[in-house]
């Protein structure tokens, strides 16, 4: 078992990308704001702080779109997704919202398994 305490800085300005463009589309464009916060999600699920940022940022967005569902669902993982970060027991590949269960790994893009090849060591 691999204790995640800090996400590599290469990794990190990636996540803030996703993140930023999330917010560049949250206002205007539901569904891009929805796969941006996914795709940080899943570039910060191992890192307690950011994988708990990222939850908080997906609880934000079901008040904004009124989805009692994702407002419900954000709730637990918002409480126990950096815990299970921290001691390394994720779903790899988890898009983190509430249309998946919370436990099941999903497959990780082409383009963040590369980012994870090249700066996870």
């Amino acid at each position: 078992m691999k204790l995640h305490t800090s996400m590599p800085t290469g990794l990190t300005q990636y996540y803030q990308h996703e993140l930023s463009r999330a917010r560049f589309f949250s206002s205007n464009d539901i569904a891009n704001c929805w796969h941006h916060l996914e795709r940080a999600h899943i570039i910060g699920q191992k890192y307690p702080f950011p994988h708990t940022a990222v939850h908080w940022e997906m609880l934000k967005f079901g008040f904004r779109i009124k989805s009692p569902k994702e407002i419900i669902g954000q709730l637990p993982r918002l409480l126990f997704g950096g815990v299970k970060s921290f001691v390394g027991t994720i779903p790899v590949g988890n898009t983190g919202g509430a249309n998946v269960h919370p436990l099941k790994p999903m497959p990780i893009p082409g383009d963040i398994q590369e980012l994870f090849n090249k700066y996870e060591k």
